[in-house]
C-alpha cells in the first residue's frame, strides 16, 4: 500500500469524480499536502477519512473491532382524537404536560405538543420521548378518552 495517494487515486480508489475529492481537500474533509501543484494524501489521511483503520482489511490483519456509541432510542407517535370539545382537548392536553414536566429518572426529554381544531372537534398529540416514557403517556391517553367518552 502507498504512503501518499494522488487526487486521482483516492477518485479511482471511493469511486468518486476527481472533482468531489478536490472539493473534500478544499473544504477540509481529507487533509492533504500539498507538494508542487498537486495535492498529495497521506495513507492515515486516507484511512481517517475512509475509516479504514491500520491493520484493516487492505493490509490482511484484522480490523480492530468496532465500539458503537452511546445508544439514544427515540419514540414520535401521532395521535389523533376526533370528536372532542375544547374544554377536553385542553384538559387531556394539559394532563399529559404536567407529567413530563416532573422529574424524570430517564436522561432523554419527552415533548408533548397538541393541536386542536375546534370546527372539526379533533385533537392531536405529538409525543417524542423515550419509548417507555411515550407508553406511559398513551396508557394515560388511553385510559381518559376510553374511561368518558366525552373526554
Amino acid at each position: 500500500m502507498p504512503e501518499y495517494y494522488s487526487v486521482e487515486q483516492v477518485a479511482e480508489l471511493l469511486g468518486l469524480h476527481v472533482r468531489t475529492v478536490r472539493g473534500y481537500v478544499r473544504d477540509g474533509r481529507l487533509r492533504a499536502t500539498r507538494i508542487g501543484k498537486q495535492y498529495r494524501i497521506a495513507r492515515p489521511d486516507f484511512e481517517a477519512f475512509t475509516g479504514v483503520e491500520p491493520g484493516g482489511p487492505e493490509s490482511g490483519a484484522p480490523a480492530a473491532p468496532a465500539v458503537p456509541g452511546p445508544l439514544h432510542v427515540e419514540a414520535s407517535t401521532v395521535v389523533q382524537i376526533d370528536g372532542i370539545g375544547t374544554r377536553e382537548a385542553v384538559r387531556l392536553s394539559n394532563t399529559l404536560v404536567a407529567l413530563v414536566s416532573g422529574p424524570r429518572g430517564n436522561a432523554v426529554p419527552v415533548r408533548v405538543e397538541s393541536l386542536h381544531n375546534e370546527e372539526r372537534a379533533t385533537l392531536k398529540l405529538i409525543i417524542l420521548g423515550d419509548p417507555a416514557d411515550t407508553a406511559e403517556l398513551l396508557a394515560v391517553v388511553h385510559s381518559l378518552t376510553t374511561e368518558n367518552r366525552h373526554v
